[in-house]
Formats: C-alpha cells, sequence, structure tokens
C-alpha cells in the first residue's frame, strides 16, 4: 500500500461518517511530517452550514494543531475533488499538495470544470494527485446516492398515499 493509499483509506473512514449521518460521504485528512493533524467529513445538513465541508473543517482542525494559517509542507486527502470555496481554501491555506479520490465533473474545481488548485494567475500552486482509491471513493458516493433516490421515491409513494 503506497502512502497515498494509505491516507486516502484514512479520508474514506471520514466518508463513512458522513454517510452514517445521512450527508454526502466526502472525508478529508491532512498530513504534516506523516503524521494527521485534521481530520474533516461533510455535515452540512446536520449543522445547517453551507461552509461544513470535509476540506474546510479538516483545515480549521491542522490550522490549530500547527498553530497557524499556512499549511506549507501539508498533504491534503480529499475523497472527491474539492468545489470552488474548498478549492479556494486550499489554496489560501498554501496546502503544498492535494491528492484527490473521484473527480467530480459537474461541480469540481480541481480539474474538472476549473482548475483553481493549479492555477499560474495565484501566487500559490498546489501539486495535484487524482484517482487514488478512485473506485473505492466513487462507489461509496453511488451506493450514496443510489440509497438516496430509493428512500426519495419511498417518500413520494408514502405521501401520494396520505392524500
Amino acid at each position: 500500500m503506497t502512502q497515498d493509499e494509505k491516507y486516502m483509506r484514512e479520508a474514506l473512514k471520514q466518508a463513512k461518517k458522513a454517510y452514517n449521518l445521512g450527508e454526502v460521504p466526502i472525508g478529508c485528512v491532512i498530513v504534516y511530517q506523516g503524521r494527521i493533524i485534521g481530520r474533516g467529513y461533510n455535515r452540512r445538513n446536520t449543522d445547517r452550514n453551507t461552509l461544513a465541508h470535509a476540506e474546510i473543517t479538516a483545515i480549521n482542525k491542522a490550522s490549530k494543531a500547527l498553530k497557524d494559517w499556512r499549511l506549507e509542507e501539508c498533504s491534503l486527502y480529499v475523497t472527491l475533488e474539492p468545489c470552488q470555496m474548498c478549492a479556494g481554501a486550499i489554496v489560501q491555506a498554501r496546502v503544498t499538495e492535494t491528492v484527490i479520490g473521484a473527480m467530480n465533473p459537474k461541480a469540481g474545481c480541481g480539474g474538472s470544470i476549473l482548475n483553481i488548485l493549479e492555477m499560474p494567475e495565484f501566487n500559490h500552486q498546489v501539486i495535484v494527485r487524482r484517482g487514488v482509491l478512485q473506485e473505492d471513493c466513487t462507489s461509496l458516493l453511488n451506493s450514496f446516492f443510489k440509497e438516496l433516490r430509493e428512500r426519495n421515491k419511498i417518500e413520494k409513494q408514502l405521501r401520494r398515499n396520505a392524500k
């Protein structure tokens, strides 16, 4: 198992916490000198907070651990390609590298729709690796959305029957 796979498995553990809450299963860990210093998972619905993304939570925790907003020499592992907010936060935090599990062709800003992470116009660019444990990350997301569609279908049927 490579280092990237090891830490992506840790990010998947975080994603499963989100899954268990009924949240879109996205997880993130931040590594500094071989040690995880920040963990996060999606909690937008649970916290009723737009900012409660896995990456933002992990960045906050890592910044506290290092007592600095700069996360230089840190690697961020995330199960789903970051959105524009999270990609911007990763750049702003000066994260050295980001490792992405599954790409997000509908909303990803680490290479799918935009590539905020590697834009030469910014004063900081992030080293990006994509597709680490992609099948595992994608499978978890697919399972979640399949169950969500089934749940929504049942709820719709129940509402119709109640009329």
